[in-house]
């Protein structure tokens, strides 16, 4: 990992005989916290507390750490402005704070967007009629057996194959196929459907 390494002194800082100033030597030498070693020393000792407090602002660990990555990034960019290593856990944690507000605001925005109906959408009497198909179906699929229960579900609702069906209930393809079969006729029966 790159360091920020300090000036060398000599010469070239404006010092005689290679005894460098002290105005030049206090300005090209880089200050405590700025360096990229304590930065990565940071990430190391305080990842899982930041962890910790990002967890208590928002509710799921995908967004945890990425607020916590970010927060190190946007402190990497501006670790110049921290002249103090004390003080370069105080702004991460800072910036773990602001982000999880972000955040939040972003997901409370998204809600209000997604709760508006769209113009496309069934009206209230289309919507109350297949509520009613679904609670019908789910009434009649609760009547079925176990094992054609299990096969349906996994064939239509999980939109897997037969292979697949047969693979996760342990049980042969002619199996699937049967209960599978035989699930459908009961459910037509159930729900008054003809043939």
């Amino acid at each position: 990992m790159p360091v920020i390494a300090p000036v060398p002194t000599g010469s070239r800082t404006g010092g005689v005989d290679g005894i460098p100033s002290p105005r030049k030597s206090a300005e090209a030498a880089p200050a405590a916290g700025t360096t990229v070693d304590h930065l990565t020393e940071t990430y190391r000792a305080h990842y899982r507390s930041l962890l910790g407090l990002a967890a208590l602002l928002l509710d799921d660990t995908a967004s945890c750490e990425d607020v916590v990555q970010e927060a190190f990034i946007r402190v990497h960019s501006a670790r110049k402005r921290v002249r103090e290593p004390e003080k370069t856990l105080a702004y991460l944690r800072q910036t773990v704070v602001n982000l999880s507000r972000s955040a939040l605001r972003r997901r409370i925005l998204g809600l209000k967007l997604l709760s508006k109906p769209m113009p496309d959408m069934a009206s209230a009497e289309e919507g109350a009629y297949e509520q009613l198909e679904r609670e019908d179906l789910i009434k009649a699929m609760r009547g079925l057996q176990r094992r054609q229960r299990e096969v349906l579900a996994l064939r239509y609702f999980s939109d897997m194959t037969e292979v697949q069906v047969a693979e996760t209930l342990g049980i042969s393809l002619g199996s699937v196929k049967a209960y599978g079969s035989r699930g459908i006729a009961a459910l037509r029966v159930a729900m008054g459907a003809t043939t």
